[in-house]
């Protein structure tokens, strides 16, 4: 990591719900809770509590020298409204294939 710049992962117990156009794309009980130096809180989603069925894979990818390369899913309303690291750098490998959208709901 760059000096002063920081990444924790840690097990969350939040409620966490993404909706998007009246529907649920995700819901879940077990995020991981991602606090990056400079960025907001993100909430990673284990796949299996993400309705894939209603996202497209989109042809973007994103480098962070921190993260790896991200890849992104899209809604036919929101273009790259949902990403995540097929193969994330060692220091952060715990977000592996969990996705991450832009806009959550948490309790």
């Amino acid at each position: 990591m760059a000096e002063g710049h920081t990444i924790t992962i840690e097990q969350g117990t939040q409620h966490v719900r993404v909706v998007h156009g009246g529907q649920v794309l995700a819901e879940s009980d077990r995020p991981l809770v991602l606090r990056e130096t400079g960025c907001p809180v993100r909430y990673y989603l284990p796949p299996e509590d993400v309705r894939l069925d209603l996202l497209t894979p989109s042809d973007t990818h994103t480098f962070c020298p921190f993260k790896g390369t991200a890849s992104y899913w899209s809604r036919p309303d929101a273009a790259d409204l949902v990403w995540a690291y097929p193969d994330p750098k060692p220091d952060v490998a715990g977000i592996k294939d969990h996705l991450c959208f832009y806009e959550v709901d948490v309790s």
